[in-house]
Formats: structure tokens, C-alpha cells, sequence
């Protein structure tokens, strides 16, 4: 597949490597002499110094023999002019970042696709829903949902009292056959190793556990998992970057109390004046002081989305130590997500990985409809569209030549989850959400194409 990404920020270098692993032709256009520097020198790909809106750029990229153009640059204008013009040029499909959600809202009413635009991504918004998500699912440290949630997948550390540890796979869907869940991949304490369970599989202490299960199971995963649902109702956001506002403004409106404090004066008075129902408060959220002034004690979440990964840690520290139930941070550095478990925070978010999951669904091959990389694990959750010609469909699953390396977590059928084990006969139609180890993705691929 034929790829020009334009912009070798962080998030462009990114997806640059994320999509040359995958051995994919990519082509990197940015203005910025030293970023391709270090992408030439670090990744297997080419690289074009140029403004990414210059026709003559595109064409030296050969985009008309181009598969995907996605424009991730830090200014959306150049984003959208260089897709808009790479579609008239003979590119097969486009991706835009943007930084205006407005977009977002309004796409269809709009009609991006007219102007050569198939698809608006952006960071910002990504991250909101998923700070958003992640307080409705209190419990876990990660979660995905799958058509409004027929599907779910949740990710949670099995603390010492879990009815899970100590058993197989086997041994807990025997003991608790009203269990609606699949074990979909577990990371043992401590290491860096993920792993596909199997019936024989145990359960050990410590274990970071994906599963995933219909909207009725998450009850019991609760239970079985020893974790409570808290009820989050007051939260405080530390930063008024566009994640924070938009954040603050979401949560406003699900009737959250919201707190947040913006160290820049202007910009907190302009929060305030654009959502009302928020305190906003001006002040340097670094200073403990501060915190218990506003009650940090007293809060069941805290957010901090600085543009400072630092500052976002170690204040998400001082709200747990605070006693603060749950603490997300924002942070940049990837491998800071090997920290978040041994630091003592709930869940770490990064808007490169989140873009790149998004962008990553239109790389795969199949009718793939939806993806996300488990965090801080080397595996991927795809949901694929069964076609008639698809090689699975019309088949039970135990017949099906699966790789061990990876398992169908569930399947969606006219709207409606379902934990799908070896008896289930998959029809034309269905969305089957699967969950993969890297090297048993092109075969998993070759099922459903």
C-alpha cells in the first residue's frame, strides 16, 4: 500500500513508523529540514522536503498512484488544502487532522467528502471521549466500545481478591457459566510479554486482563474482579488546553461538577465565559497549596491534560495521594506507558496513539470498521464486516483455521453483542471484533477479506 503522510510532527513521525513495521511504501512530506532528518535516519521510508500544499510536491510524491494521503501537520488549513488536493490529483482516499471540532460535528451537513476529504480525525476529540469513557467505566483502566457500546472492551490489573485469580480460563467459565466475557489478552506482572489466553490459561495476580463483553457482563466483570464502579460526579481538570476545554465542556453537559484550573489569565477568562457551568480557576496547578484550597480531597476524578507530561504525572501523584479514586494523565512520551501500573496512576492517554489507532482502520485490508492497539500491550483489537465472499462466513468457529496468536472477542448482529464461542455460525453482515498479536494479523486479514 502506497502512503504520503504530510507532517513529520509527532504524531506524522508516529504513524510513519508504526506503518513502516508494517512494511508499507510510505512517503513523509514536511518543511522542517531536521524532523526528516531524524525520520530518514530512523525509519525505513522516504522523505520530501516541501509544503505538502505544493502541487509540484505531490507529484515528486507520485500521488496519483497513491493508496492514502492523510495530512497530519500542526495547521488544519494545510491539512485540508494538501487532501483536498491530492484527491483531485489521483489519491484514493484522504485523512485530515484537525484541530476544530466544529468539523467533526458538522461533516455531514457540510459534505467533506465532496470537497476530497473521506475522513476528519481529530486528536483532540479522541482524547476527550476517551477521558470520557474511562470516568463512565470507573472501575477499569481502559476501555473501547464497539457500536454504541453492544460491545465492550474493558482492561483491569487482578488485584489479590479477584474470584479470577488462581484459575483457568476453563476453570472460570465452569465455575460462573452466566459470565457474558472473553479473556481477549493478558500482560503478566511485570513484563513486557503479552499473551493470547487460552482454556488453559491461569489467572495470577498482578495480570493487566482484557476482556470483552456485552453490556450486561460489565456488571459481573465487576464483581468477579473485586473492583467497585464509583460514582463520578466531581471532577477536577488541571490545564485549559483544547483536550481540557472540550473535556470540561462535555462533562458539563453529562451534569458533572467540573473544576479547572488554567494557569494563563486570558485563557481562563475565556473558558469561563464559554462554559458557564465550569469553575474556572487561575492559578498554577502545580502548587499543592492550591489543590487542597479547591478541595482536591474531596474530588473522584482528576484530569490533567497540561501541555507538560511531567507536570500531568506528577499532579495526578499528588491527587492520589490526596485520596483521589481516579487519575488520568496526558502524556506525550510513549514510554511513559510502562510507568503508569508501578507510579500509582489509574490511566495514561496519548493523542498520538490514539490518532494512529484511528488512522491505522483504513490501513488494514478487509472491511475493517473499527481498531485500537491495546495500551502499553503489543496486540490490537480490530472489529471486521463479514462479506458473502469472506472466507469465515457461513462458518462455525471451531471449523475456522484461526491462529493461535489471536481470538474473536465477540460478534455483532443487528445491533446486538454476543459472546461467540466454538458453535456459533458467522453470517454475512456480521461485525466480528478480534483481537491479534502482530504477526497473526495478515492472516486473521486474509478471513475476512
Amino acid at each position: 500500500m502506497k502512503i504520503i503522510i504530510a507532517g513529520a510532527g509527532e504524531v506524522g513521525f508516529h504513524l510513519a513508523k508504526l506503518l513502516s513495521f508494517e512494511s508499507q511504501d510510505i512517503t513523509l512530506i514536511d518543511t522542517n529540514r531536521d524532523s526528516l532528518t531524524y525520520a530518514d535516519t530512523h525509519l525505513d521510508i522516504r522523505v520530501i522536503r516541501g509544503d505538502a500544499t505544493s502541487i509540484s510536491v505531490l507529484k515528486d510524491a507520485q500521488v496519483h498512484r497513491t493508496d492514502l494521503v492523510i495530512g497530519v501537520t500542526s495547521s488544519e488549513t494545510t491539512n485540508i488544502t494538501a487532501c483536498v488536493l491530492a484527491k483531485q490529483l489521483g489519491a484514493k482516499r484522504t485523512i485530515a487532522r484537525i484541530s476544530n471540532t466544529e468539523f467533526i460535528d458538522n461533516k455531514d451537513e457540510v459534505g467533506f467528502t465532496k470537497f476530497g476529504i473521506d475522513e476528519l480525525i481529530s486528536p483532540e476529540s479522541l482524547a476527550s471521549g476517551e477521558i470520557e469513557l474511562l470516568l463512565n467505566q470507573s472501575g477499569f483502566n481502559d476501555t473501547y466500545e464497539f457500536e454504541d457500546g453492544a460491545l465492550t472492551m474493558i482492561g483491569l490489573h487482578l488485584s489479590r481478591t479477584a474470584a479470577f485469580v488462581g484459575k483457568t480460563v476453563k476453570e472460570v467459565g465452569q465455575q460462573f457459566p452466566e459470565l457474558d466475557y472473553v479473556p481477549i489478552a493478558i500482560q503478566r506482572y511485570g513484563t513486557q510479554y503479552t499473551l493470547i489466553p487460552r482454556g488453559d490459561t491461569l489467572f495470577k495476580e498482578g495480570d493487566q486482563v482484557y476482556f470483552t463483553t456485552t453490556q450486561e457482563g460489565v456488571g459481573h466483570i465487576y464483581k468477579l474482579s473485586g473492583k467497585v464502579k464509583e460514582d463520578i460526579r466531581n471532577v477536577m481538570i488541571l490545564g485549559g488546553s483544547k483536550i481540557g476545554y472540550k473535556t470540561a465542556r462535555d462533562l458539563c453537559r453529562s451534569r458533572f461538577n467540573v473544576k479547572l484550573i488554567e494557569n494563563n489569565k486570558e485563557k481562563a477568562f475565556e473558558i469561563a465565559d464559554d462554559i458557564p457551568d465550569c469553575l474556572v480557576i487561575n492559578g498554577d496547578g502545580r502548587n499543592v497549596e492550591l489543590l487542597q484550597e479547591e478541595s482536591i480531597q474531596d474530588m473522584d476524578a482528576f484530569i490533567s491534560v497540561t501541555g507538560n507530561s511531567e507536570t500531568n504525572i506528577m499532579s495526578c501523584l499528588v491527587a492520589k495521594s490526596k485520596g483521589v479514586k481516579k487519575t488520568i494523565a496526558l502524556v506525550e512520551n510513549m514510554d511513559y506507558f510502562q510507568l503508569s501500573q508501578s507510579i500509582g496512576i489509574d490511566t495514561l492517554i496519548n493523542k498520538k496513539l490514539l490518532a494512529a489507532n484511528n488512522i491505522f482502520r483504513h490501513v488494514r485490508k478487509g472491511e475493517i470498521v473499527a481498531m485500537t492497539m491495546l495500551n502499553n500491550m503489543n496486540a490490537e483489537l480490530l472489529e471486521f464486516v463479514v462479506s458473502s465472499s469472506s472466507e469465515v462466513c457461513d462458518s462455525f468457529i471451531r471449523d475456522i483455521d484461526f491462529p493461535r496468536s489471536a481470538i474473536i472477542g465477540g460478534v455483532i448482529r443487528d445491533g446486538e453483542g454476543m459472546i461467540a464461542l466454538g458453535d456459533f455460525e458467522i453470517k454475512a453482515g456480521d461485525r466480528i471484533v478480534v483481537c491479534s498479536l502482530p504477526q497473526a494479523i495478515k492472516k486473521v486479514e486474509k478471513l475476512f477479506v
